[in-house]
């Protein structure tokens, strides 16, 4: 029989990538991580680890026992979940990762629908993007994901991980001073139109990099890239004080209305989908699912709250 404890280990290497990031991750002297894996691969009796210049990397057979392990931490997590969901009252702590539009404008809501609920469950909710977060959610890092995914740009889909559907978030096509004139030109007409002023955009390597750099070169231009950030309220910033032009999803606004024209994006252009993300066997725990439910009830919240400020 296999130590769990060393073959968490062995998985911890594998999404994190070093013996030094395994320790502090997990407050652990590398040296004290060597040695258990060490201890593994003697349990096994194969090699687990090969060098690779300064770093190492897992063999065939420590794939095989990574995966698993994957399956032996699924079902502990539904045993997890059985367990707390045959408490009466919910307890323990829910750690969420949320990229900013949606920690600005759902998860307050989503937090005072929890305090309300259930006092006891003690949340902590960290600004992450999801090029980051996703990743730190397979090492168990965080329980929940907030996630976006741009048109065209379908996220991978691990099959240790299980997605939700939450809102789709319209985008839009921002003008520098979100110029207040008919919008009378097509979608495709109206984006070439800026082809000659600066443009602000979130970092290289981001999924809404990508699909933004795409859609201008299907228009015909390369964008005059000046600002890169991933503080969308920046970027509405750089719009309004006439800086730059920018593609800006709905939740910018937090419920507010916009204050100035947007332009429309070319069809299937035209929103993100947003989406939670947890650990396969970890969808049934009683926090997620209040999690879940209390997330869709300020989608549904904010949408009456911008009906009624718009005059719907």
């Amino acid at each position: 029989m296999f130590d769990l404890h060393r073959l968490r280990l062995l998985r911890e290497l594998k999404h994190r990538g070093t013996l030094a990031a395994v320790a502090a991750a997990l407050s652990y002297a590398p040296s004290s991580v060597s040695q258990q894996l060490s201890q593994l691969e003697a349990e096994v009796g194969v090699p687990l680890l090969e060098p690779v210049g300064r770093r190492v990397r897992l063999t065939e057979q420590a794939e095989i026992l990574v995966a698993h392990t994957e399956a032996v931490l699924e079902r502990l997590e539904r045993a997890e979940a059985e367990i707390a969901d045959s408490l009466t009252e919910l307890t323990g702590t829910l750690r969420i990762a949320s990229f900013q539009t949606a920690a600005l404008a759902l998860v307050p809501i989503a937090l005072d629908l929890l305090r309300e609920l259930h006092p006891h469950l003690r949340v902590h909710v960290r600004h992450m993007e999801p090029e980051k977060a996703l990743p730190a959610l397979q090492a168990r890092d965080f329980d929940l994901v907030l996630a976006e995914e741009y048109p065209g740009n379908p996220n991978p889909r691990p099959a240790e991980l299980e997605q939700e559907d939450l809102l789709s978030d319209p985008l839009h096509l921002a003008p520098p001073g979100l110029a207040d004139s008919p919008d009378t030109e097509s979608p495709m007409a109206a984006l070439r139109s800026l082809s000659g002023h600066p443009w602000v955009m979130e970092p290289e390597g981001t999924a809404a990099r990508h699909w933004a750099l795409t859609l201008c070169r299907n228009a015909g231009f390369e964008p005059d890239i000046r600002f890169e950030t991933t503080d969308l309220l920046l970027h509405l910033r750089l719009v309004e004080q006439k800086h730059a032009a920018a593609f800006l999803p709905d939740l910018v606004w937090s419920g507010r209305h916009p204050t100035g024209a947007l332009r429309r994006l070319p069809r299937g252009q035209r929103a993100r989908r947003i989406f939670t993300v947890v650990r396969r066997g970890r969808g049934r725990h009683p926090a997620i699912l209040a999690c879940r439910d209390a997330l869709h009830q300020a989608v549904a919240l904010r949408s009456r709250r911008t009906s009624a400020e718009r005059g719907d």
